[in-house]
């Protein structure tokens, strides 16, 4: 089986739980941290995605299908990864959808539902089913939020996937002191126009029905011209946070946007 060639040891003998690692950021992370001496679970919807992603990780990764907002999936998807590797040290709570966008009265409490249960819930249940392994010595958790819903509020229609950003964010606070007594860190990184699928997860509905509040000159990311950020980028600033070249940040927001999010908000 082949191996992915080692950049650094700052990982070695630690085990990472990545969430949505079939695509983009997740994948991207996955790859990045396994090169810097992590073992990985790789947690995603779609085996095949899951098996492309680890097909060049070799023994350093492990497949974990799974649905995030399922409670007894993740748990056992965290269960396993521990049994397959001894611990967890190291979560990226990355998996979520854009779901539903739509005016506020057009949008059914079942499409709200989808949306709170795989990118707040399933947050919620990715750390709560890490946690005992976190404990025993303590690590770090990243969560995936967004520059929507904590700085940029003018996506019309985006109100259910916006609150659960907010939410993530006031998740990342919330536990980065009640876990501080166990050296766990928490931190929770925005990013803005990234290259990745997730506009799959988007449905659009009616929105030409609700007025835009402003029109942004073109190249809306100043730093690049307007040029989306890649997930390679992300993963750096992932494998940052969840090394101990971050060790006494905890408990704050970063924003990976090109400062998109300062121009639209």
């Amino acid at each position: 089986m082949p191996q992915i060639a080692s950049e650094g040891t700052e990982l070695l003998g630690k085990v990472a739980l990545v969430t949505g690692a079939g695509s983009g950021i997740g994948r991207a992370t996955a790859r990045l941290l396994t090169r810097h001496g992590a073992r990985v679970g790789l947690v995603g919807l779609r085996k095949e995605s899951l098996g492309a992603a680890a097909a060049d990780l070799g023994a350093a990764a492990l497949v974990l299908p799974a649905d995030i907002s399922d409670e007894a999936q993740i748990r056992d998807a965290c269960d396993a990864l521990a049994a397959a590797f001894g611990t967890i040290d190291l979560v990226f709570a990355n998996a979520g959808i854009n779901g539903v966008w739509a005016p506020i009265e057009e949008l059914d409490r079942e499409e709200w539902n989808r949306t709170i249960d795989v990118n707040l819930t399933g947050t919620f249940l990715t750390i709560k089913y890490a946690m005992p392994w976190l404990k025993r010595r303590g690590g770090s958790v990243v969560i995936t939020s967004s520059v929507n819903g904590t700085r940029v509020f003018s996506n019309t229609g985006a109100t259910a996937y916006s609150v659960t950003k907010a939410g993530q964010v006031a998740m990342g606070r919330m536990l980065a002191l009640e876990l501080a007594r166990w050296k766990i860190r928490v931190n929770t990184i925005c990013p803005g126009l990234i290259d990745t699928n997730i506009a799959q997860s988007t449905v659009p509905q009616h929105l030409d029905a609700v007025p835009k509040m402003a029109t942004y000159p073109r190249g809306s990311i100043p730093l690049t011209g307007g040029a989306a950020g890649t997930p390679e980028q992300v993963a750096q600033l992932v494998l940052f946070l969840l090394s101990d070249a971050s060790q006494h940040i905890t408990g704050t927001e970063v924003w990976i946007d090109g400062a998109e999010s300062l121009l639209v908000g």
